[in-house]
C-alpha cells in the first residue's frame, strides 16, 4: 500500500523538547505534519462514517449534547497509512511507549452547534503504572479536520494532571469532583490546531471539551496507541480485512494488533463514557 509522501510536508522526528513536553505536561504538538489537503480528505471520511454510523443502532455514541464519538476501521480512513508510519507519530510511540507499540483504536470526535462543556475528565482510569512510576501506558493523537477558531468549542486541557491519583471522591475513577475544578481551572489550555497539525496526549490528562458557540462543526481524528500489555485494545474492534492487511507495509504490520476478516462489520460503540452523555456535570 502505497505512502503518499507529498501530503506529509514535515518528516521530522520527535524532538527532546517535544518528549520532555509530553512527560511534563501531558501533550505536545507537531505543526504541519500534513498538508491541508490531506486533512481535508480525512475530513471527508469522517463525514461519510459519520453519516454511516447515525444510520445504525449503536453506531455512534454521545459524548454530551451536539457531541459524538465514531470508531471505526482503518479502512474507511484513506490516510491512514500515511498517518501511522509518519515518522513523528512512530518516533513519539517508539520514545514513549517502546518498540513494541500497538495500534488499539481509530475513531473520531465531533462537536456540533450547540455542543455544551464536557466535565473535567480522564477518557479511562489511570493505571498503576502510570500513577506510581509516572510511565506512560498509552497515548492519544488528535487531528483536526478544520481550523479551530474561538467560538467552536476548542479542546481544553489541565497540564500536568496526568499524573493526579484519584481519592474516593472521583466517579469511576475519571470524573474529579466540581471542588477541584479550580486546580484545573488554573492550569487549563484551550488547544486552536489548524488542517495540517497533530497533537499528541496522555488520555489521563484531565482535559475537556468547551461550548461550540458556532454554527460549525469540529470534527477530531482520534488514534490509540498501547504499550504492550496495558489492555485498551479490549475495549475496541479494530479489524481489517485480508486484502488490505497483505497489501500494509511490514512497518503497520509490526503494530497493528487486530483481527484479519473477510469482511468488515460495523462496529458498534464499547468506548461509553457514561459521565459525558449529560454533557456539563
Amino acid at each position: 500500500m502505497a505512502i503518499t509522501t507529498e501530503s506529509r510536508p514535515n518528516l521530522d522526528r520527535v524532538t527532546a523538547e517535544q518528549e520532555a513536553d509530553l512527560r511534563r505536561v501531558g501533550i505536545t504538538a507537531q505543526k504541519g505534519a500534513f498538508t491541508r489537503e490531506w486533512a481535508q480528505r480525512m475530513g471527508e471520511d469522517i463525514e461519510v462514517a459519520f453519516a454511516d454510523a447515525r444510520q445504525r443502532e449503536g453506531g455512534a455514541v454521545g459524548r454530551g449534547p451536539n457531541r459524538y464519538y465514531v470508531e471505526i476501521h482503518p479502512e474507511q480512513l484513506r490516510g491512514f497509512v500515511d498517518l501511522v508510519t509518519h515518522p513523528w507519530v512512530a518516533s513519539v510511540c517508539e520514545s514513549a511507549l517502546g518498540p513494541g507499540y500497538e495500534i488499539v483504536e481509530i475513531g473520531f470526535d465531533i462537536p456540533f452547534a450547540g455542543a455544551m462543556n464536557q466535565p473535567w475528565h480522564r477518557d479511562f482510569p489511570a493505571p498503576q503504572e502510570t500513577l506510581n512510576e509516572h510511565r506512560y501506558t498509552s497515548l492519544a493523537f488528535n487531528l483536526t479536520a478544520v481550523d479551530t477558531e474561538e467560538d467552536m468549542g476548542p479542546f481544553e486541557i489541565a497540564l500536568g494532571t496526568q499524573f493526579d491519583a484519584p481519592d474516593d471522591r472521583w466517579k469511576h475513577e475519571m470524573f474529579p469532583p466540581k471542588e477541584l475544578y479550580p486546580r484545573y481551572e488554573e492550569r487549563a489550555v484551550r488547544k486552536y490546531p489548524q488542517m495540517g497539525d497533530i497533537s499528541v496526549r496522555s488520555a489521563l490528562t484531565l482535559h475537556r471539551g468547551t461550548i461550540n458557540h458556532s454554527s460549525k462543526a469540529r470534527p477530531v481524528l482520534v488514534l490509540g496507541v498501547d504499550a504492550p500489555g496495558a489492555g485498551n485494545a479490549e475495549h475496541h474492534d479494530l479489524a481489517v480485512t485480508q486484502p488490505y492487511w497483505e497489501a500494509l507495509p511490514e512497518q503497520v504490520r509490526a503494530h497493528l494488533r487486530c483481527p484479519v476478516v473477510d469482511r468488515l462489520i460495523p462496529i458498534v460503540q464499547k468506548h461509553q463514557i457514561e459521565g459525558l452523555v449529560m454533557g456539563e456535570a
